[in-house]
């Protein structure tokens, strides 16, 4: 009989209570394994109300004590490695070394976090006035949220959690409910780093439990990553309801490549970041735009072969670049996208959509793809594929090159691969897009700076961990302060001054 996912709330594991499931597959062998029960909106309530009556204690507990379940949390955290990787690869389909990657990424964000009483810290000022001093302090908001996809199930649970946690706040987390193990065996492990019962909570479940974290009045602030469409939802939804949304949409990340660049790493660099994962980041780099005709046709000629190397396996298998796609559904959809690009006109160089691997014949697996001549009205350029399909849209300058990723409705990464320092640093001031890579394929700021994108790739105004992390789930307070000595002023009718 298969495993049913229930919930963590108020410190423990408890069953599901609703008469709805979702399946979770092993997308390797493409059959369902277990089952998570959908919560309703009383179960959601429940984890809000553990949340909320967890709150008082837990933000007046002094920022080194919060540091120091943050410290243990990344001690279990690495101690436990190797199962929570195991159980990525079991419900996601990335394999192994990938799903370690998933680990880290998020675990360098509770080592930030661990450094919460430094930045955390107000501002003072001695003598503003006469006799008058001026501090701040960041306090918690409350009651915070994170609304999770699939793709990263450990590494953007633990970016959301980890800074509102150690800022002072309570959490409920609603996971993908695609792949919901690791997310349990999260909350799990932070209970053991000494958490108290009710700051972290887990709720699996679908649109219904989204919309009823939206529209509690305890939620003081939501966090999301996923598609566009969804990220708008959460974001007007959320903020209607007068709550603080961060909400991270889809991509379509441009590489610009210079006719002066280094092909040979510059081809490994898009295999990698095109193909990693099967195409599912929202970092990926589906795009790659060469520079003159020769540079595009040097690109071409060295990337088929590369292309053709990859080995798309199990995700067990230490040898393969990628494993499966996670579902079936999305198999067919980014096989539809590939029609669609071929009945645009764009030449398919690469066709990896009959792809099957013999023995896991039932598995979502899909071979490599490559476009050419990719044009910017081409609707599969237009929109974000999610899967193992590298487009090539050529350009003929440096400037029409920068233009594309500028004018596209996403701007979430770019790369630009070049040995010009001049045209790199005239592109980083140019594009119009929130990360930037130079000779870096995939962008992704490092855990004490900050992720975030703009246009369709980003609703609200803080970016995700770092200090725009600590910014978002706290809120500023200011006092100003004086002693008297007790002699009476007359009352003044102006606005204060230090003059």
């Amino acid at each position: 009989m298969a495993q049913t996912y229930g919930h963590f709330v108020d410190g423990t594991s408890v069953a599901g209570t609703s008469d709805r499931f979702g399946d979770v597959y092993n997308p390797s062998i493409g059959e369902v394994e277990k089952t998570v029960s959908l919560a309703t909106v009383d179960e959601v309530n429940a984890a809000i109300e553990s949340a909320a009556k967890a709150f008082p204690a837990w933000s007046a507990t002094n920022p080194q004590r919060r540091a120091r379940v943050m410290f243990k949390f990344k001690e279990l955290i690495e101690a436990n490695r190797d199962e929570l990787a195991r159980l990525i690869s079991e419900e996601h389909g990335k394999v192994i070394a990938d799903a370690h990657g998933d680990i880290q990424r998020g675990l360098e964000v509770i080592e930030v976090a661990c450094g919460i009483p430094h930045m955390q810290k107000g501002e003072y000022t001695d003598g503003a006035g006469p006799e008058i001093d001026v501090y701040s302090m960041r306090q918690p908001l409350g009651v915070c949220a994170g609304i999770t996809p699939f793709n990263f199930p450990a590494m953007i649970p633990m970016w959301m959690f980890g800074m509102a946690i150690a800022t002072g706040n309570t959490f409920v987390l609603k996971p993908s409910e695609k792949d919901p193990a690791v997310p349990l065996r999260l909350a799990e492990l932070f209970m053991e780093a000494g958490a108290p019962e009710g700051v972290l909570n887990v709720v699996n479940g679908d649109k219904v439990a989204v919309d009823a974290i939206l529209d509690h009045p305890a939620v003081e602030a939501v966090s999301f990553v996923g598609s566009s469409d969804i990220a708008h939802y959460v974001y007007s939804r959320g903020t209607a309801n007068g709550k603080r949304v961060q909400a991270m949409g889809g991509a379509k990340n441009h590489g610009i490549i210079l006719p002066d660049a280094d092909m040979d790493q510059v081809v490994q660099d898009l295999l990698g970041a095109a193909y990693g994962s099967a195409g599912e980041r929202c970092m990926a780099l589906p795009v790659a735009v060469p520079v003159g005709q020769s540079t595009a046709d040097t690109l071409i000629e060295k990337l088929i072969p590369e292309i053709e190397k990859l080995k798309v396996g199990v995700s067990t298998d230490p040898d393969a670049h990628y494993g499966p796609l996670i579902s079936e559904a999305h198999r067919a959809k980014v096989q539809e996208y590939v029609q669609m690009g071929v009945d645009e006109g764009a030449k398919l160089v690469v066709d990896g959509r009959d792809f099957s691997l013999q023995g896991y014949e039932k598995g979502f697996f899909m071979g490599p793809c490559l476009f050419d001549h990719v044009t910017e009205d081409m609707k599969t350029y237009k929109e974000e594929i999610f899967g193992p399909v590298l487009q090539v849209v050529r350009a003929e300058t440096f400037e029409e090159a920068v233009a594309l990723p500028t004018k596209h409705q996403y701007g979430n990464g770019v790369a630009i691969f070049t040995s010009n320092g001049r045209f790199a640093r005239q592109f980083a001031h140019k594009v119009q897009v929130g990360m930037v890579g130079i000779n870096v394929p995939i962008p992704v700021p490092v855990s004490y700076h900050s992720f975030g994108g703009w246009k369709r790739s980003a609703f609200g105004d803080a970016n995700q961990y770092g200090m725009e992390g600590v910014r978002f789930y706290t809120k500023v307070k200011t006092i100003t302060q004086r002693w008297p000595e007790g002699q009476t002023e007359d009352s003044a009718f102006i606005i204060p001054t230090m003059q």
